[in-house]
């Protein structure tokens, strides 16, 4: 309780900072916080293309984007963590302000642009993670992207790949992200496919690939982009990233800010994203639903859409990490109500 009432203490001051000002500190608040994870019930484990999670909930890149707190969001219960997106060379990103909470709308707009340190920053916090932590509580993926200035995308991918594949229990491919110019027009298949044979050509097999796509594809682009997941061979797709779209019920002023929309407004695009890939897949990728996800309901309709696991960021946000505990308990108690031994047996269960 009193470490709750001290939680609840900092978002509120937390809320009263700009965002991206709030952002920060809260990177440093979490460096130092303690196991606020709570053991799962052991009908909530399952796999993320091959990797063993206590429970399907994780973090979705962006909130650490220079791997810099990795065990502190492990101890505040992910069962994984996402970290990047990095690029192969630091950079600033976009001018400020660059990111917006919508409080009446249970949204953030963001148009960071990848600002990060660099991958060679990067993979050295990432290595001293590793070596310090023999037994991590949890798994922790690599999202990779491209320089806003780079005139060979192909080749920052590869060098992506290439330097964080021995450090990470996956690597997301990110070519969705609204906020670098170019970035989305990877997702047509004339540029995917010669992106997909590089990332080939790259990869470590033990290392899992994920393609990670935009909910604004239409159906005929979403089932070119799966197929061409499957032909290569890649292990999982996540769905799905921001929205450049401005759904007509946002009500804050701050709504038409350009840039990636997260949070509740984003939950019905993204739920038909995930139910058109999964049909597609046929249970032969694995997916992650990401989106508009803030309850266990929530959960549990994308684990029953087809993802094996989900992740959160703009919740997160608003809640703090004993929103985790809260999920993992009212997950488990549907998972009763519906007779249900295992989170497993409800993957792709309403397709």
């Amino acid at each position: 309780m009193i470490l709750k009432r001290a939680e609840a203490a900092v978002r509120h001051v937390l809320r009263q900072l700009p965002a991206e000002t709030a952002h920060d500190l809260a990177l440093r608040v979490l460096a130092f916080a303690p196991d606020l994870s709570a053991v799962a019930p052991d009908r909530l484990r399952t796999q993320l293309c091959g990797l063993d999670l206590a429970h399907p909930v994780g973090l979705a890149a962006g909130f650490d984007k220079n791997a810099r707190i990795v065990d502190g969001l492990l101890c505040a219960g992910f069962a994984f963590v996402e970290t990047g997106t990095v690029t192969p060379r630091p950079q600033p990103g976009n001018p400020k302000p660059r990111l917006f909470r919508l409080d009446e709308d249970g949204a953030i707009i963001n148009r960071m642009g990848f600002n990060n340190d660099g991958l060679e920053r990067y993979c050295e916090r990432l290595s001293g993670f590793r070596s310090r932590t023999r037994e991590p509580r949890g798994s922790v993926g690599a999202n990779i992207g491209i320089n806003k200035d780079s005139s060979n995308p192909l080749a920052d991918y590869a060098a992506g790949l290439r330097k964080v594949a021995p450090l990470a229990d996956y690597v997301t491919i990110n070519i969705s992200s609204p906020n670098t110019p170019g970035l989305r027009a990877l997702q047509a298949a004339e540029a995917l496919r010669p992106l997909l044979e590089r990332i080939c050509e790259e990869r470590i097999r033990t290392t899992p690939v994920l393609l990670k796509i935009a909910p604004d594809l239409d159906g005929d682009e979403l089932d070119a982009i799966t197929d061409l997941a499957l032909q290569y061979r890649l292990d999982g797709m996540i769905v799905s990233n921001t929205t450049i779209s401005r759904p007509s019920c946002l009500a804050a002023p701050q709504r038409q800010e350009a840039g990636g929309l997260s949070g509740k407004p984003l939950h019905d695009l993204a739920l038909a994203a995930l139910r058109r890939v999964a049909q597609r897949t046929e249970g032969r990728l694995d997916l992650v639903g990401v989106g508009g996800i803030s309850t266990a309901a929530d959960v549990y309709e994308r684990i029953r859409a087809g993802a094996c696991c989900i992740q959160l960021y703009t919740a997160f946000v608003y809640h703090g990490p004993f929103l985790i505990r809260s999920l993992l308990e009212d997950l488990d108690t549907l998972l009763q109500r519906d007779g249900l031994s295992s989170i497993r047996e409800a993957v792709g269960i309403d397709l």
